[in-house]
């Protein structure tokens, strides 16, 4: 199979709530199901990211089957979701997603980019590692990743499973 990643089209938006449903089921599995009860992001949040960063899918045959969105959280970009359709999982897309936010956000003059994740789930903090982050000391954080930890906090998520991690560009 031939997987390509480009920039979202706006009328692809619509299609990114199935693959969000389809990728959380993995948090049952991890002991965290009321993840997979959350409804998915919001359309008008995927607009104001492309509006101010950038949302790129991963096609098979032009659908998408995963997604990535990424804009500015503070002074680095900062990438809100990375969701990969399960039946298209653990072939390099999401890490080619990360590795073109990556790209881009460079290209962009950013010179580094955010997350949070779990620090306990395989395809969360391990993951993003492989990919060159590193999780920030709490004492490092910004103003924009401590609103983002109390907005976790807000929606309840574990925060004690919880990290903030940056790779250098």
């Amino acid at each position: 199979m031939n997987y390509h990643i480009r920039q979202a089209k706006p009328e692809e938006f619509q299609l990114f709530g199935a693959i969000e449903r389809a990728a959380s089921k993995a948090f049952i599995e991890a002991g965290l199901p009321e993840i997979a009860s959350h409804e998915p992001t919001d359309i008008k949040f995927i607009k104001a990211n492309a509006r101010s960063g950038v949302v790129f899918v991963s096609v098979l045959n032009d659908n998408p089957v995963g997604f990535i969105l990424a804009a500015p959280l503070d002074r680095p970009f900062h990438i809100f979701e990375l969701s990969v359709h399960p039946d298209h999982g653990r072939k390099g897309m999401g890490r080619s997603l990360v590795e073109s936010v990556c790209d881009w956000a460079r290209e962009n003059g950013s010179k580094s980019v955010t997350l949070s994740t779990f620090r306990d789930i395989v395809w969360n903090a391990p993951f993003y590692a492989s990919c060159g982050f590193k999780i920030i000391p709490e004492d490092e954080w910004t103003p924009a990743l401590l609103l983002a930890h109390y907005h976790e906090d807000d929606i309840g998520l574990p925060l004690d499973r919880r990290c903030f991690m940056r790779k250098d560009l």
